[in-house]
């Protein structure tokens, strides 16, 4: 028992990287420029001003499937407050396997096709789901690994507006 708690204790630090110490230097989003399905270019650096929410998921992964839903409903709810969340894919097959999902689930914000030099820049996506808030002035506010609920992205979405 006290190995899977430990185990558990780990795992729940290595889900979550908090804010920078006070007086820490908040690190610098990278920019991306990836395009959609309309072929259309997202730039992160066009986003300035708002808190931009970046999220590498895949259609084969169960919890990002799960944790969908309430981005979107909280997507809605805030994008008139300054929200954008920006869903950039890692699935292999590309948009044939996206366009579908995107449209089955109406997901009505921004997604695009990833690939190596973005995962690279944002550290090594080495789990999905993974998402980073950056704050107005493109600096990464949080770093979140694994599934989140819509309570916990709404009081982190809140926080940052």
């Amino acid at each position: 028992m006290r190995g899977i708690r430990s185990a558990g204790m780990v795992l729940a630090f290595a889900l979550l990287t908090a804010l920078p110490a006070p007086g820490q230097e908040k690190e610098t989003a990278p920019n991306f420029k990836l395009k959609n399905a309309a072929g259309e270019a997202v730039e992160l650096s066009k986003l300035h001003g708002k808190v931009v929410v970046v999220n590498f998921w895949a259609t084969w992964c169960g919890p990002c499937r799960a944790e969908i839903p309430g981005m979107l409903d909280i997507y809605q709810k805030y994008k008139g407050k300054g929200l954008e969340i920006v869903g950039i894919s890692v699935d292999r097959d590309g948009w044939g396997a996206i366009t579908p999902f995107v449209k089955k689930l109406n997901i009505t914000y921004p997604v695009v096709l990833g690939n190596g030099e973005v995962t690279d820049a944002y550290g090594g996506i080495e789990a999905i789901p993974t998402t980073f808030f950056v704050d107005r002035n493109g600096r990464v506010l949080q770093r979140h690994v694994g599934y989140m609920s819509r309570d916990d992205f709404e009081k982190a979405v809140r926080s940052f507006l």
